[in-house]
Parts: C-alpha cells; sequence; structure tokens
C-alpha cells in the first residue's frame, strides 16, 4: 500500500481505540493511504508517540470527545475491555456507518456490543495477524498483507459488513465470513491453545531449571508465544472456555497416546504418530 491510496477505502476519517500492535498497525496503514485518524489508548505515552509518529492526526482524550467525526471506528482493545469501551463509544458514534472490533473471540464480544446498543453498526472482526510482541512500538506499516481477516456480520447491516470488508481489504487481508460460534471454536485449535501449548512448555522447562537460552531453534520457536501478554490471554480464555476446553483435550488424547507408546517401548506406534504429524504438516504452503 503505497502512499496517496486513499481510494482503496470508501471513508475519509476513521478512529482507531487502542494503538497497541492492531490497533497501531491499521493507523499506520490507513495514514499512509491518505485517511484522517482519531486515535485514543490509556497509555497516553503510546498515544504522544502514535500522534508524533503522524499516524494518528487527532488524539482523542478519555471521555473520546470528537469520536462523532468518525465515519468507522474500530476498537482494538483487549476483549476482556471490550464492553466498557463499547458502553463509552456507543453515544457518540451513531453516525459512524461501521464500528467494528479486532478481538480474538467473538460471540461474547458480539453480545456486549449489541447489549449497548451498537445493533446493526457493528460488524465483529478479527485479524489473524498477532505477535508475542505488544504495544504500540510493536506496531509496523503492512502487518495485515496477505494475512487472513475474520468478519462475523450478525445482524449487522449489509452496508457495514461491505464497509468492513472494504477496510481489512484495503489493509491487504484476505477476509473470511464466518459465524461468532464457528470462529471461536476454530480459534480455540489455531491460536488458543498453541498459546497454551506454549505457555505449558515454557513453564515445564522453568520448574526443570531449563533457562530460555538452553534451547535451540525448535525449543525457541516452540515456547515464543510463551512471551504474550498475560492479561490480554486470560481475558481471551475466560470468554472462551468451552472450545478451548475440548481442544485441550484433544491435544491430551494424543499425549496419552504418545506416553503410553514410549512407556511400552513401541516403535511402531511412536513412528505413526510422528508420520501422522508430518502428514498433516506437509499440506502447509510455506
Amino acid at each position: 500500500m503505497g502512499e496517496g491510496d486513499a481510494g482503496r477505502f470508501p471513508f475519509a476519517t476513521a478512529a482507531v481505540i487502542g494503538l497497541g500492535l492492531i490497533g497501531g498497525s491499521v493507523a499506520r496503514d490507513l495514514t499512509a493511504a491518505g485517511v484522517r485518524v482519531l486515535g485514543a489508548d490509556l497509555d497516553r505515552n503510546a498515544l504522544r508517540q502514535a500522534v508524533a509518529s503522524g499516524a494518528v492526526h487527532l488524539p482523542l482524550n478519555d471521555d473520546l470527545t470528537g469520536l462523532e467525526e468518525a465515519e468507522v471506528v474500530l476498537v482494538a482493545v483487549p476483549v476482556s475491555r471490550a464492553r466498557s469501551v463499547f458502553e463509552k463509544i456507543a453515544p457518540q458514534s451513531r453516525r459512524a456507518s461501521l464500528v467494528t472490533d479486532a478481538g480474538s473471540t467473538k460471540a461474547e464480544v458480539m453480545c456486549a456490543a449489541d447489549a449497548v446498543g451498537l445493533g446493526r453498526q457493528f460488524v465483529g472482526g478479527h485479524p489473524l495477524a498477532g505477535d508475542h510482541r505488544a504495544g504500540w512500538e510493536a506496531s509496523r506499516r503492512g502487518l495485515f498483507a496477505g494475512q487472513t481477516a475474520y468478519l462475523c456480520p450478525g445482524d449487522a447491516d449489509p452496508a457495514a459488513v461491505a464497509l468492513a470488508r472494504a477496510l481489512w481489504e484495503g489493509l491487504g487481508a484476505h477476509v473470511s465470513e464466518v459465524e461468532a460460534e464457528v470462529h471461536d471454536r476454530r480459534l480455540a485449535w489455531t491460536s488458543h491453545v498453541p498459546q497454551l501449548l506454549s505457555t505449558s512448555l515454557a513453564r515445564a522447562l522453568e520448574a526443570q531449571g531449563i533457562a530460555p537460552d538452553d534451547l535451540g531453534a525448535g525449543g525457541r520457536s516452540m515456547t515464543r508465544l510463551a512471551g504474550s501478554d498475560p492479561e490480554m490471554w486470560a481475558g481471551i480464555i475466560g470468554q472462551n472456555p468451552g472450545p478451548i476446553s475440548e481442544a485441550l483435550g484433544g491435544i491430551e488424547t494424543v499425549i496419552q497416546r504418545l506416553r503410553t507408546a514410549i512407556e511400552a517401548g513401541d516403535e511402531a506406534a511412536i513412528r505413526g504418530i510422528l508420520e501422522e504429524g508430518k502428514s498433516w504438516s506437509s499440506q502447509s504452503g510455506d
């Protein structure tokens, strides 16, 4: 996305609430394309840095005065804070054609948006562009290029859904529309449990007195996600307990199969499990 590409976005002004990795990256890309960006963040230093960088044209105070200018509002805060932000923006975003979010869970977030009266303005969103790093410093141009962005339309107005699609496609993402419950179950397997497995391995290594510097490349890759923000992940897990528990059960079943085979010295069974994993992995386009 080059300078002055405003034509790829069917709106001139957007507000980004939360200027961490996701929100900050959206702000950078929108501004580079010529969209006027209003920005807010509880971290006043992050907000100052965003303004100083030129990614945010107008900083919003905690009461979000001025939000009514935005045609599009993106809420990019931890899912545990989503409802409180929705409550604050609802009275000031009546003129917005779209209110959307970027959270890793969707069912509870969409219920919260409906409860505060955002209704047909709101489209649930989730770009798959996370990182173990967080904050404004981690944000960057081009983060969403080639990535998947899920949209959960719910009962949103078709025009709002089209605008949400235009937002993420304009940022370079591939858009996939799914129901909120389908999204949450899928993400339990593809995102939430990988985080918990990485954390579990890191905790087990620590209990054995093994330091991060003792690991090879594979171990570092496996434990990278353990460095993610605990507060953010506790909120995600708290909003998606059923699908996460189901996925953990599936992982436990495979681990138990492997442990049983190892304890029995069953080389054929061990090889079979390894082959199953390799066969699945070979489907990747990487």
